[in-house]
């Protein structure tokens, strides 16, 4: 049954073809057989998993379903879920045991879904190639010698190797875009505010946001309607309508006008992947599409602002961490300050404590208006870019990442390499641009991604001209090499 996407299983489960136990048994048997190989998991949780499949299946036989009752999904381990390890892939957080549900988690359990664990990322969700986990990299299902992209890397190896219907993700700069290109599905960064963060551990709050990853664009439409909608207990959730975001994917894509900024097909973009990018284009102009030259001039100084104001936000909201209140505490403390210190020494990565130190630096009197106020008043033109372009076009598309996975430990000692390889993806997140990647096909086997930028609150647009892309290409059913053992059961 795995074989099939979520839009699948869920038919399925209502027709009685399977039952949520079984299904959720054989991906459990899966993450036992294939999970340690690629580390995708941190928590893996058997028994509420088949508790909850077991109350999913009386649920469907009383008829008392939504689309998502009884399948088994997985979510990022920076959604605090009450009674299990909500660990952010940290030391800090190593003990850490939720006594609370996240809002995000709560909506997908109210929907019947089914928990399988929690993944794999990188600490607090700061890094791009899922290298930075106190548990350890995950592998990409494609060839275990790459990165699967980051941070949300566990939730894109999970969904591609098979071993859950769909994950949680989250995007600050394109945590859940790269991954997915990089490990060949679909995921989408909804607008700002359009998902509530309540029960997130945050890492830059203006620009974190959570959203789905899934197989396709209907799964991930599918699981965005559970995720999306107003939550009074988050000042930045919109109060805002929520669409049936599956009502319009089938919609022709004729008259669709596409922007392809020159700033995305410059130097430093891999040429087999621009060729791939440019033959997706061609396929949308077959459907109708029209296509034309844009710019967005503030892209090259994208990478500058974030890499201020993300850190200088990260340095606020780690502060709570200091081995006082919860989390890992240094042993035999000889004062308070000491215990604070030695705390956040030990309990921290490397590269958490880079960027604590950069973001207290711009955020400190002598530097705040020299860089942290520059940096937002550059944000601020960024999102104008955005606005300018969306006069003329209804969608931007361009590449997700400018290369392929690359070798695990390969940029490890360059951290300025490994920022710009979100060169295309950190601006959305400036401007809080809803955008998606889908996979569009493969460079020296591995696999690469088509991202799909629409204005704010139009994920509808977005997730219909994902799906009428998967329509006519087949690169989301690629299925990585080794993975499809056992795909029949």
């Amino acid at each position: 049954m795995i074989e099939k996407s979520l839009a699948e299983l869920s038919r399925s489960l209502k027709a009685g073809e399977v039952s949520s136990v079984e299904l959720t048994q054989t991906y459990l048997d899966r993450i036992n057989t294939l999970g340690s190989d690629l580390n995708a998991f941190i928590t893996v949780c058997p028994d509420i998993a088949l508790e909850q499949a077991k109350a999913a299946d009386e649920a469907i036989a009383a008829g008392n379903t939504t689309p998502l009752t009884g399948i088994p999904l997985a979510h990022k381990d920076l959604f605090c879920t009450q009674g299990i390890k909500t660990s952010c892939g940290s030391r800090m957080l190593d003990n850490f045991i939720a006594p609370y549900e996240s809002t995000v988690t709560a909506n997908f359990k109210a929907a019947g879904a089914v928990n399988l664990g929690k993944l794999n990322m990188d600490e607090f969700a700061m890094g791009g190639a899922n290298e930075n986990s106190y548990y350890g990299p995950v592998k990409n299902p494609w060839n275990h010698d790459m990165i699967p992209g980051g941070s949300s890397g566990g939730s894109a190896a999970a969904v591609a190797a098979r071993l859950a219907a769909g994950t949680t993700g989250t995007d600050t700069g394109g945590s859940i875009r790269q991954p997915a290109s990089m490990c060949g599905i679909t995921g989408i960064k909804p607008t700002y505010g359009r998902v509530s963060r309540w029960g997130m551990v945050a890492f830059a709050s203006s620009l974190d946001q959570a959203g789905p990853m899934a197989r396709t664009a209907e799964d991930a439409a599918m699981m965005l309607n559970v995720m999306a909608g107003f939550d009074p207990k988050d000042s930045t959730c919109m109060d805002r309508a929520v669409p049936d975001y599956t009502a319009t994917l089938n919609e022709p894509l004729k008259g669709l006008r596409i922007g392809l900024p020159k700033e995305y097909f410059a130097e430093g973009l891999d040429n087999k992947v621009e060729q791939v990018v440019r033959d997706a284009i061609k396929e949308y102009e077959k459907l109708g599409a029209t296509v034309k030259e844009i710019s967005l001039p503030r892209t090259h100084h994208s990478v500058a602002a974030y890499y201020v104001i993300a850190p200088a936000e990260a340095s606020a909201n780690l502060s709570r961490f200091d081995g006082a209140r919860f989390g890992h505490r240094c042993e035999d403390p000889k004062d308070l300050e000491d215990m604070y210190k030695r705390s956040r020494a030990e309990g921290f990565g490397r590269e958490v404590k880079n960027r604590i130190l950069v973001g207290a630096y711009a955020l400190s009197a002598g530097y705040y208006d020299a860089y942290y106020a520059k940096a937002q008043k550059l944000r601020r033109m960024i999102r104008d870019d955005f606005m300018s372009a969306f006069n003329e076009v209804d969608v931007i598309m361009g590449p997700t990442a400018p290369t392929p996975a690359f070798p695990i430990g390969d940029k490890t000692d360059d951290p300025v390499a490994m920022y710009l390889g979100d060169i295309f993806t950190i601006s959305v997140n400036l401007a809080g641009l809803p955008a998606m990647s889908v996979p569009a096909g493969m460079v020296d086997g591995l696999p690469v991604g088509l991202q799909i930028i629409a204005p704010h609150f139009e994920e509808a647009r977005l997730l219909n001209a994902g799906h009428q892309y998967q329509q006519v290409t087949d690169w989301h059913l690629a299925v990585p090499t080794g993975i499809d053992a056992g795909m029949k059961g």
